[in-house]
């Protein structure tokens, strides 16, 4: 049994691994590959497919101030892909991020869509980690309540700072962002 144990957690760090390495690739096939967190549309008046490859090296790459970039004019689409380094200072996300943008000629104008997308094994974690709050959170609560502590203020206080740390591991970035506008305000 704890054999299996081991080889199911082999199997899932590798499926993981794997994920990740085939999200990181530059390939047209894997471009498209990701679970898509964000979308926006957008169009350039005055600029073609022609002007935008003239940005880009004879292979397609254009190296970005924290990344590359690469064209591909057969496929009308542009892969961005961040660097990775393993103790940057700023360092925004723990999942690997790429964008994607789709491009779409009309006359002297170029409509884009840009999709940005993380590996399906970083949402599904990102996913179990929420109901995992959620519940914890929900089930302190409502062992508070069943027991009868709420009645008294120490419950109360205690059911708050529950809710808080929830949200905390909830959305931190949001809750970051207050607390350096807190911090600005006050100091």
């Amino acid at each position: 049994m704890i054999f299996a144990g081991f080889f199911a957690g082999a199997l899932c760090l590798g499926l993981i691994l794997g994920d990740w390495l085939y999200f990181m690739r530059l390939t047209p096939d894997a471009s498209r590959y990701g679970c898509g967190i964000a979308r926006t549309h957008d169009r350039f008046t005055h600029t073609t497919i022609t002007q935008l490859a003239n940005r880009f090296d004879a292979g397609g790459f254009l190296t970005l101030p924290h990344g590359t970039a690469r064209f591909y004019q057969d496929l009308n689409q542009i892969v961005i892909r961040q660097q990775y380094r393993l103790f940057a200072l700023g360092f925004r996300t723990l999942w690997p991020l790429k964008g994607l943008i789709f491009l779409s000629p009309e006359g002297d104008a170029l409509a884009v869509l840009c999709r940005k997308l993380t590996p399906w094994s970083s949402a599904l974690l990102t996913g179990i980690w929420f109901v995992v709050v959620v519940v914890g959170m929900v089930g302190a609560l409502i062992s508070l309540f069943v027991e009868g502590q709420l009645a008294a203020s120490g419950g109360v206080v205690l059911g708050i700072g529950i809710v808080g740390l929830g949200l905390v591991f909830y959305c931190p970035e949001p809750l970051r962002l207050y607390l350096r506008i807190g911090w600005r305000i006050l100091g």
